[in-house]
């Protein structure tokens, strides 16, 4: 058995009963109702999933098969900025049942998911609730608006308050408005969470803001899935590491999540350049049909898709419009001679056909540094990843691999194989140290009175199956998962709807 808290593993029994951790110690003097022989694997608190995508699909499909399947019993969602409310200004439909975050968590426990869901306040989906999506600075009235938001939603229970600043309409925030509207976090102890503004050319200088974006709120920071971004700038993770450094011995507290591939998924226009999205959508598509604009675009993309290694480091993840369908999975580079045309007006024109919806998957990080941040002291593990089946409405597109795979993938390939990182050590950057990040404290551990989420392993066995040419196959070697005391995976999953939404207090 591992506690989780990063300590040797022990021979002993687990007790659960009323959902909570009852008793651990050799030869517990207890029967269960249900008994599991894990003699020779590994009994672990159930994995908490730092940033997580798996809301995307989880009203559609309740179950969270990829979640349950990879032993994660919480996945932290809200990230890159964006969470479930509020609504964006002028969004169409009746949102009034997600008008703050708190009524979405009284959603969560009504559906009821595999899963325990937390989540946090995404302060680009508050700027584009009270500003909208242009790119302009707030105002001194929609800054105390937005801080209000914040405030509300840490009430409601947010663990913490993200940002992702690569996207609109996140990106179009200053710093000192950043600032502005995450003190809220400070009196409470919960994460500044940032995709940073850039994670190529100009890393170490988002790191820096990063920084004093956390500094001015008086918050802890958490740099959401640590990487450095095409050849070039695969060096600099060494100053990284150096800046984070500096910024503990300064009396801050600095964390960073990370996944493990050198890939990351993202939309595609995300490779256009960011003025070119100011105003939304439709300004954004309108810019792309506007001769006018044509050469100036062309220059900012192609030599985003240089940085990258090109078109063929750039893999179409999802589309809408039913006649590309049949590129999803593909290079881009090998659509573009499908289609007879060059790299960019390949993107550009899957993104006009799309209304700008189009799912990409970016090789370019190096297999190195995806094993020193794994191994580093302040790092969590993250999957970044969505709830994914293998069949029905959360199979969708030619996802990431890190939506079925990143658990295992670490517990497999870099602590058994390579020996990137010892066991226990995985084990509590999976559990304990995720979930201390973000204030749940009877999570990540199996300590008498700690919740009943539990994932029972075979460390000789658990790896990933899941590839880029082949996403939609589950994980092996978990063999038993418990959320909140309820078996939920017995080698193969039961249908249970144990998860709840976490709120933090």
């Amino acid at each position: 058995m591992f506690d989780g808290l990063g300590g040797a593993g022990i021979e002993a029994d687990v007790a659960l009963h009323g959902g909570r951790v009852h008793a651990v110690g050799r030869a517990l003097k207890v029967t269960g109702a249900l008994e599991i022989d894990a003699r020779g694997i590994a009994v672990a608190p159930g994995f908490v999933d730092i940033h997580s995508h798996a809301d995307g699909s989880m009203f559609a499909d309740p179950l969270m098969e990829s979640v349950i399947r990879q032993g994660v019993t919480t996945a932290i969602v809200g990230q890159d900025g964006g969470s479930n409310a509020p609504r964006a200004k002028g969004a169409e439909g009746d949102d009034s049942d997600q008008a703050t975050l708190g009524a979405w968590f009284d959603r969560v426990d009504q559906l009821r998911p595999s899963a325990n869901v937390a989540s946090m306040i995404g302060l680009g989906s508050v700027r584009g609730a009270v500003v909208g999506a242009d790119d302009r600075p707030a105002t001194a009235g929609e800054i105390i608006q937005m801080r209000a938001i914040v405030a509300q939603a840490f009430v409601d229970g947010a663990c913490g308050a993200s940002t992702g600043l690569e996207y609109t309409p996140g990106a179009f925030a200053s710093r000192d408005e950043l600032i502005a509207i995450t003190t809220p976090a400070g009196p409470r102890r919960l994460p500044y969470s940032t995709h940073m503004r850039n994670e190529d050319d100009q890393l170490l200088e988002s790191i820096d803001e990063a920084i004093a974006i956390a500094r001015g709120a008086g918050c802890p920071l958490e740099i959401a899935h640590l990487k450095a971004q095409g050849p070039r700038n695969w060096p600099k993770l060494a100053a990284v590491y150096e800046r984070l450094a500096a910024a503990q011995r300064s009396g801050m507290t600095v964390w960073f999540d990370v996944y493990p591939y050198v890939a990351y998924q993202t939309g595609l226009s995300n490779l256009f350049p960011l003025w070119s999205k100011d105003g939304g959508t439709t300004a954004f598509l309108g810019r792309l049909a506007d001769p006018a604009l044509r050469t100036r675009i062309q220059t900012d993309t192609l030599a985003k898709a240089e940085l990258i290694g090109g078109w063929g480091n750039v893999q179409i993840s999802s589309v809408s419009n039913a006649d590309d369908k049949r590129f999803e999975g593909l290079r881009l580079d090998a659509v573009a001679k499908a289609l007879g045309a060059d790299g960019f007006d390949t993107a550009l024109g899957l993104l006009v056909r799309n209304r700008g919806s189009v799912g990409m998957i970016g090789f370019a990080m190096s297999e190195e540094n995806v094993v020193s941040e794994l191994a580093h002291p302040l790092a969590a593990i993250c999957s970044d990843g969505g709830a994914v089946a293998i069949a029905g409405p959360a199979r969708r597109g030619s996802p990431h691999p890190r939506g079925l795979g990143t658990f295992p993938r670490v517990l497999g390939h870099y602590v058994r194989e390579r020996k990137a990182l010892p066991l226990a050590d995985a084990i509590a950057k999976m559990t304990s140290v995720p979930a201390s990040r973000v204030g749940l404290r009877d999570r990540g551990r199996l300590s008498v009175g700690s919740a009943g989420d539990v994932c029972v392993f075979d460390p000789a066995t658990i790896s990933d199956r899941a590839t880029f040419a082949d996403p939609f196959q589950y994980a092996v070697g978990v063999k038993a998962v418990f959320v909140n005391g309820v078996p939920t995976l017995l080698d193969r999953t039961q249908g249970a709807r144990a998860g709840r939404a976490l709120r933090v207090r």
